[in-house]
């Protein structure tokens, strides 16, 4: 499937833990939901994602993806890496606005 290019640049960001890249697709009032925890507007997000890329070192795969409608996509990878667990599926859930993601859940 063809991914808004919002959408593979973030991907591809994550992946190489760019955080002023991956930041930059949000609009700078979204909401990040990942691992019970609520990140709103730009401060917050940099945060989340500085400590994402430090915190741990993982991999990705991407697994699969979906276009639920105009706004709305479902990206499921397969990350590996020295968190507990070592191995998770999980789902990144993007909506857009105005080309930018205005919203990201992450959940399994």
């Amino acid at each position: 499937m063809n991914l808004p290019d919002t959408i593979t640049a973030y991907l591809k960001a994550h992946q190489a833990r760019d955080v002023e890249t991956a930041l930059a697709v949000f609009t700078s009032d979204a909401v990040v939901r990942d691992d019970g925890h609520t990140h709103r507007g730009t401060a917050e997000i940099r945060d989340w994602l500085g400590g994402a890329a430090v915190e741990y070192t993982f991999t990705t795969e991407l697994t699969g993806a979906s276009r639920v409608d105009a706004e709305h996509y479902d990206v499921r990878q397969r990350l590996e890496g020295d968190f507990p667990g070592g191995v998770v599926d999980l789902h990144f859930r993007f909506t857009l606005r105005g080309g930018a993601v205005s919203e990201l859940v992450i959940e399994p």
